[in-house]
């Protein structure tokens, strides 16, 4: 299929043969794929933290610019400067984040004598300021959002009224925002705005504006080539955010009606006239009802820009960003105009990040033990299994984007490519993009740019108790789970002589309990009062199907020595492994109660009524498939109920100890 931006148009006055990256991960993936469609021969820059990574491996060279902390690496300009001298590259392409909208740097290239893949100098100076960005806007008849008059750490808000946004005028991101509600919070608001700004951009300069409590983001992309010709590729809807971040992101824009579409559009491109804008860039806004605010520019590649790719159409034909920007780059007109340009269908993006979606969405870092992809849909990734994701960059691990002929079938392809996902070892927020995307809220379209600040318990784990069901149903069947697989008597499969195969118990720690599940291969799982109907589905390895109640989960499972990990439906859950059989302790539940975790036969029995014991002492021992359970104290305390008796045959999940705690003033 022939994508647009690929070669063409006339003789590039400034020919390209060699594209550093001055990026990482799956940005740096995306590029190097993209140029070398284009013909270009790639260089990939890394730190000493990114040896292994993907995009090393995949770019026709490779140069370490430094140690792990970017400030000495991925920021490095004049590291990144040697590098492309070296390797003999004639061009740089900065990818998003890091040094792609620092103007420096995009003077140092062209001091160089080599081509950004970008904007100029001069333009990234003006609109990388918001405060100069606005007055830009404002000169190009773009509306903009009122703002108030801060002279000093005085504030005259008379003519917006409150609540207020305070934000620095560098940078972005999320960085130096904070929202005032109260007048009485204002000035710790700019203080700490301020010293964030100072931090993240080397510039405390803060702006003040109108907060638009309920408004939506949304974005439209443009491309300018040096010729004056101005295209945009409609518009993108990124309103579903936390803590100004970006989680899910959409084109087109659902909400917006016609009218305000062409005012979004026709003032980007006027923006962009403007400004004298050359290459590809974004211009944001905040969308409330029939109002439209200009916010920002970003002067680069989008992380969110495959939505567009996959929505919109160029003379019927898909299109390539980052093709296009090399092309532009390279001297080449636009070689279609804006009537060439058409919606498709729908596409939307989820964000995967390291973060603990469910406890204040804070950074993650570790070793990703197990990464599937779903085969259902673009992944812009470059995570594998057994990769390590460090703290010292962005917790952003991939992308996976869904398109459709309508936004609900887009939604409805998302959610089915989130479940396919399963990424083990390392905390990540699969769960919550799967949740969200699949709840009613942004089903409705009724998700603001606040929604998920206000609405911090929208979306929760879901799917634990077929996960533990799955987790079971694994064990019992895994090599080495019971017993020594080689010895037919020692295979904990539930095999007798006399009967039926009886149920083979699986213990599993479940929310701080041990729960034992008794799972009977003929077709069933069963725990305490509960029974799942189970039947078992053609699966491959690392993936586990269950028909369970007449439904079918399909799950990443891993079996450690210690825990059981089963990714099913984004959410990654962990269980630990108490081990019925061998040695291992058998601990009771929270409140003292000890169950047989297994039908069998009491050996012995160490604990009679009114005995104070130790946590962790052994009360009794069970016996069942010729092996032996010690069952121990759960904590000190004293014996208050004794069932069991040495001899005695009993049944799963029978009641054979109780012990109360030990008062703290006696411990």
């Amino acid at each position: 299929m022939h994508l647009i931006g690929e070669i063409g148009g006339r003789a590039a006055p400034r020919p390209m043969s060699t594209l550093l990256i001055a990026n990482r991960g799956e940005i740096a993936v995306r590029i190097i794929d993209a140029a070398r469609r284009r013909g270009l021969r790639t260089v990939a820059v890394y730190s000493e933290a990114d040896r292994g990574a993907p995009h090393v491996r995949v770019a026709d060279v490779a140069v370490r610019i430094g140690p792990a902390p970017a400030a000495q690496s991925y920021l490095n300009i004049e590291a990144i400067i040697d590098a492309a001298a070296r390797t003999g590259a004639d061009a740089i392409h900065p990818g998003y984040g890091f040094l792609s909208e620092r103007a420096p740097f995009a003077r140092a290239v062209a001091q160089a004598g080599l081509v950004f893949v970008g904007p100029s100098a001069e333009v990234m100076d003006r609109m990388g300021r918001k405060d100069i960005a606005r007055e830009v806007a404002i000169s190009a008849g773009v509306p903009v959002v009122p703002s108030a008059e801060l002279r000093g750490d005085d504030l005259d808000a008379s003519t917006v009224g409150y609540p207020l946004l305070v934000k620095a005028a560098a940078g972005g991101g999320g960085k130096g925002m904070r929202i005032v509600r109260d007048p009485a919070d204002f000035a710790p608001a700019l203080a700490a705005a301020r010293r964030e700004a100072a931090s993240a951009f080397g510039d405390d300069t803060i702006l003040v504006e109108r907060y638009v409590e309920h408004g939506r983001h949304v974005e439209v992309q443009v491309l300018a080539d040096a010729y004056g010709n101005v295209v945009h590729l409609f518009e993108r809807d990124c309103s579903t955010q936390r803590r100004h971040q970006k989680v899910l992101e959409e084109a087109p824009a659902p909400t917006i009606s016609d009218d305000v579409r062409r005012l979004l559009t026709e003032s980007a491109v006027a923006l962009a006239k403007k400004v004298g804008y050359v290459n590809a860039g974004t211009v944001e806004f905040l969308a409330a009802d029939d109002e439209v605010f200009f916010l920002e520019m970003n002067t680069r590649l989008q992380v969110e820009h495959p939505v567009t790719e996959m929505a919109i159409r160029v003379g019927g034909r898909p299109l390539d960003l980052v093709q296009l920007q090399l092309a532009i780059a390279a001297g080449e007109p636009l070689s279609f105009t804006q009537n060439d340009v058409s919606i498709d269908g729908h596409a939307i993006e989820a964000r995967v990040y390291a973060e603990d979606a469910f406890n204040g969405f804070l950074p993650q870092a570790g070793v990703a033990e197990l990464v599937r992809w779903s085969p259902r849909a673009r992944i812009d990734a470059a995570l594998e299994s057994g990769q390590e994701v460090s703290s010292a960059y962005d917790p952003m691990l991939g992308k996976v984007i869904a398109h459709g002929p309508t936004r609900e079938a887009a939604r409805r392809a998302l959610v089915t490519a989130l479940d396919d996902t399963a990424i083990v070892g390392l905390t990540t927020n699969l769960g919550f993009l799967r949740g969200l995307a699949a709840s009613d809220a942004f089903s409705a379209c009724e998700i603001d740019t606040a929604y998920l600040d206000t609405h911090p318990d929208a979306v929760r784990p879901d799917g634990r108790a077929e996960a533990a069901v799955l987790a079971a149903w694994a064990l019992s069947s895994a090599p080495g789970a019971g017993a020594d697989p080689s010895n037919p008597f020692g295979v904990a499969d539930g095999w007798r002589a006399t009967g039926p195969a009886a149920p083979i118990p699986v213990q599993l720690l479940v929310d701080a309990d041990t729960v034992v599940f008794a799972v009977d291969r003929r077709g069933s799982v069963t725990s305490g009062d509960r029974t799942w109907t189970v039947h078992p589905i053609a699966s491959e390895a690392g993936v586990l199907r269950l028909e369970i109640d007449d439904l079918v989960h399909e799950a990443a499972v891993r079996i450690g020595r210690h825990r059981v990990d089963v990714a099913l439906r984004g959410n990654t859950y962990v269980f630990e492994r108490p081990d019925a059989f061998g040695s291992a302790t058998h601990r009771a539940s929270s409140d003292g109660t000890i169950l047989a975790p297994m039908p069998g036969t009491v050996l012995s029995v160490t604990a009679g009524i009114g005995q104070r014991v130790a946590d962790g002492e052994t009360l009794a021992v069970m016996e069942a498939m010729k092996m032996e359970l010690a069952l121990k104290a759960p904590f000190d305390g004293t014996v208050t109920e004794a069932a069991a008796v040495a001899g005695a045959q009993v049944a799963l999940g029978a009641r054979l100890f109780v012990v109360e705690a030990r008062p703290a003033e006696e411990q």
